[in-house]
């Protein structure tokens, strides 16, 4: 994908996923399984994973060169980087990651202050995405906790498939009220 289809897809995750949780009941946005996160909880970490990539896409690229280094081969595709994020997931099991990107609480009534979160993420990223040429979304990389060091890329396909995914589990865990 290209950084014009990055953005619409982008977009298109981003709208699917607000449309989703702005159809769920109070009960359904507070509802988890014991231990797992409830719908907003998902949302909070969604939000809290696309501010450290925008501002990851904020730094001056000298800045990105010096802490994490330039790409040693070509980006994987969309399909490839989802895969081995679900690898990587299958290997760590159940594990929630980092504790700065583990939410809050949420609440029903924190739904609207999402929302506009997510407006100004994808706001955010079609700004930050003007600074930078299609060469070099190939060749600067960005720490990802699971996959690692990635181009810049290949972050943008994994913030696409991060509303995906956690969409699908709110879904999934819904299920079973």
């Amino acid at each position: 994908m290209n950084k014009a289809e990055i953005l619409l897809k982008f977009a298109a995750s981003s709208k699917a996923y607000t449309d989703y949780l702005e159809y769920l009941t109070k009960d359904e946005f507070e509802y988890a399984p014991s231990g797992k996160w409830n719908a907003g909880e998902q949302t909070i970490h969604v939000l809290k994973s696309q501010k450290a990539i925008n501002k990851g896409l904020k730094l001056p690229k000298f800045i990105l060169k010096n802490r994490v280094g330039k790409a040693n081969r070509p980006s994987k595709n969309y399909d490839q980087v989802v895969s081995r994020y679900q690898e990587r997931l299958s290997e760590f099991g159940s594990r929630q990651g980092p504790k700065e990107y583990q939410p809050s609480k949420a609440k029903h009534t924190d739904l609207k202050r999402m929302l506009e979160g997510f407006v100004k993420a994808e706001s955010t990223l079609e700004k930050s995405l003007n600074k930078w040429t299609e060469e070099q979304l190939d060749d600067y990389i960005l720490p990802h906790p699971l996959l690692g060091k990635v181009t810049v890329r290949e972050m943008l396909y994994f913030s696409i498939y991060h509303m995906d995914h956690h969409q699908s589990l709110i879904k999934r865990y819904l299920k079973g009220v």
